[in-house]
């Protein structure tokens, strides 16, 4: 007879190890098969920022976490159920994550006297009473990952480097994960490596039939899929989304997308993903360096082109002066900033909120810029659309806020029907647009549209629309070069008006409020909408009356957020950064919001945020 199977509603679990260890294979694959079998998931990977870290030290640990479950959940979960470390150096760098009560399953092949002592521990923490507080399973991988693996023809290295497959049969077992689709990955993978793949599938089954045989683990457990919209879903990460809401956009505007990128984490994904995308029209442009490629970028929009750049902090510093002129030249254009922990360098795999008020206001003169952020991995496909709906219908750079967290992190995405995506069609100018008091015909550049305020997008070579643009100030309308100070004023104040209409166009801001009353709002943006809300919910569980609101434009703002922030007492912003949405907040509402902040590197947890709110609810009077 087979051993139990427990029932569970959610489960987090974490697999950390050295950046060779595989550990975010074994954790995607851990994600695709959870996929297929239907529970609503979550994901945080988290990457060494050294791209060759000292093996088995603490700077090269690599994790990735899951979270899924039988229910909707917004978040990869505040801490691991389980753990799984490969080495002494992801034992030392997880285990305080991991609540007493958690199961700690430890490749005691690695905890040799020189690895521990390159993490600094001076005795065997395998030994320590401490541990007893955890459920521990002390199991060879690597070496029952090589007895497996006896006489295929593979070398050591190879047979070592399986011990992750070992481990992801063990935990697929444990957790009644389905393994087709992991082993047709591996038959597809190494499909030139005929041993290799033997050797790999070898150790998967391996590892599935140690924990159905093994004395060690007395149960298993399975998560029931959960109730989803009905629809076609795939597992999607922030940056795939991205580049795929950019395609859908190419295609439903009829524009060529064009994107000119510099390679920079956690943004390179974007360009990885749009080079494999030829077939449908995307040209893809690496560029020398972050100048260049918005330059190229910018270029293709004077074109007739689709224009995006994609970057992250460091890279939209040194793209300010060609983002400036896009501005002056009124022409579409998308700049995906994907944040990363900063200034300068700072943390390049880790995430942060901390460039929105470089994009509202990192550029030289009155340049404003309409911003957009999308709220969760899957979204980042709609505020694709979204961002090129605004460039192409106002004739205006946009910035795309992401961050290391969306973009790295995955979540189901229910693939939509081409018909209900927004039609994006532009109309060019064909034909000259103002008659002299000669009656001569010409095209006037900068003649506007009454209602969007947006000139008119000539491709060059149309046979009488020759103009000139440039970052020069020109004349309202006529286009040529001016230097006279009405008409500079002029010219400022419509780009400003332009972008400020846009919120006419955009949703207004919905409050998640259901019972009515509540005297706390907490607004969010970004990535922080997952946390915020999860929090809401818990504290709303344990009878707490608050309000949730999030903003997905961040400039405009929708037009009725002064009214919503008003109607409540007290309005607490949580943000990856110091307080720079509070900030705007509170300079152009008047409205003295709570901010509530964090700039370490990760994601908030939703048990902090509990905590901020009930406090904050329980200062409040009534």
């Amino acid at each position: 007879m087979g051993k139990p199977v427990h029932q569970l509603d959610r489960v987090v679990i974490r697999f950390a190890g050295d950046s060779g260890d595989g550990m975010q294979l074994a954790g995607d694959r851990f994600t695709s098969e959870t996929a297929v079998f239907g529970n609503d998931l979550s994901t945080l990977p988290s990457f060494p920022a050294e791209i060759r870290a000292p093996a088995g030290t603490l700077p090269g640990v690599s994790s990735f976490q899951l979270h899924f479950a039988d229910h909707d959940i917004l978040t990869p979960g505040d801490a691991p159920d389980v753990l799984v470390v490969m080495n002494p150096a992801a034992l030392r760098a997880n285990l305080a994550d991991l609540p007493r009560g958690g199961r700690l399953i430890v490749n005691i092949d690695e905890f040799t006297p020189r690895a521990l002592a390159k993490v600094g521990y001076l005795e065997d923490p395998l030994a320590d009473p401490m541990l007893t507080s955890y459920h521990v399973h002390q199991i060879p991988l690597t070496s029952l990952t090589k007895r497996a693996l006896d006489g295929f023809p593979v070398s050591k290295k190879d047979a070592d480097r399986a011990k992750n497959m070992f481990t992801l049969g063990l935990l697929s077992w444990l957790y009644s994960r389905p393994t087709e689709s992991t082993l047709a990955y591996l038959e597809s993978r190494f499909a030139s490596r005929p041993e290799i793949m033997k050797a790999n599938v070898a150790a998967f089954e391996a590892g599935w039939s140690f924990g159905e045989t093994t004395e060690d683990f007395a149960v298993s457990y399975q998560v029931h899929p959960a109730p989803l919209p009905s629809g076609t879903y795939r597992r999607i990460t922030g940056n795939t989304a991205l580049a795929y809401g950019l395609v859908a956009a190419s295609v439903r505007s009829g524009l060529p997308l064009f994107l000119g990128s510099y390679p920079i984490t956690p943004a390179s994904d974007i360009l990885h993903e749009l080079a494999r995308a030829k077939r449908f029209g995307v040209y893809t442009f690496q560029a020398e360096d972050e100048i260049a490629g918005i330059g190229a970028a910018l270029g293709a929009s004077f074109g007739g082109a689709l224009g995006v750049t994609t970057t992250s902090g460091p890279g939209v510093a040194l793209k300010s002066e060609t983002i400036g002129l896009a501005v002056a030249l009124e022409l579409p254009l998308v700049i995906c900033d994907v944040q990363r922990g900063g200034p300068s360098t700072g943390l390049p795999t880790k995430t942060e909120q901390a460039d929105l008020l470089q994009a509202m206001f990192g550029r030289n003169g009155e340049a404003p810029v309409p911003i957009v952020a999308p709220r969760s991995p899957a979204d980042c496909f709609d505020v694709a659309l979204e961002a090129v709906r605004i460039a192409t219908t106002y004739r205006t750079p946009v910035i795309l806020l992401s961050d290391g967290y969306l973009a790295n992190g995955s979540e189901p995405w229910r693939i939509p029907a081409s018909a209900d995506l927004p039609d994006l069609r532009v109309a060019f100018a064909t034909r000259p647009n103002h008659v002299g008091p000669d009656g001569q015909e010409s095209f006037w550049p900068y003649l506007r549209d009454p209602e969007t305020l947006a000139r008119p997008w000539a491709v060059p070579g149309t046979p009488g629309l020759e103009h000139r643009i440039g970052g020069l100030e020109k004349a309202d309308g006529i286009g040529t070069i001016s230097y006279d100070p009405a008409n500079h004023e002029h010219m400022v104040r419509t780009r400003a008006a332009k972008v400020a209409g846009i919120a006419a166009s955009i949703p207004a801001l919905e409050v998640d409020d259901p019972d009515g009353g509540a005297s706390l709002l907490v607004l969010s943006w970004g990535s922080t909408y997952g946390p915020v809300a999860a929090a809401t919910r818990r504290v709303r569980d344990a009878g707490g009356r608050v309000a949730h609101a999030h903003l997905r434009h961040l400039n405009p703002f929708p037009v009725n957020t002064g009214e919503v922030l008003a109607g409540y007492r007290r309005v607490l912003v949580p943000e990856m950064n110091t307080g720079q949405l509070a900030l705007l907040v509170r300079a152009r509402y008047l409205v003295d919001t709570v901010s509530y902040t964090k700039i370490a590197g990760v994601p908030f947890q939703v048990a902090e945020l509990t905590h901020v709110i009930s406090d904050n609810l329980g200062e409040l009077p009534g």
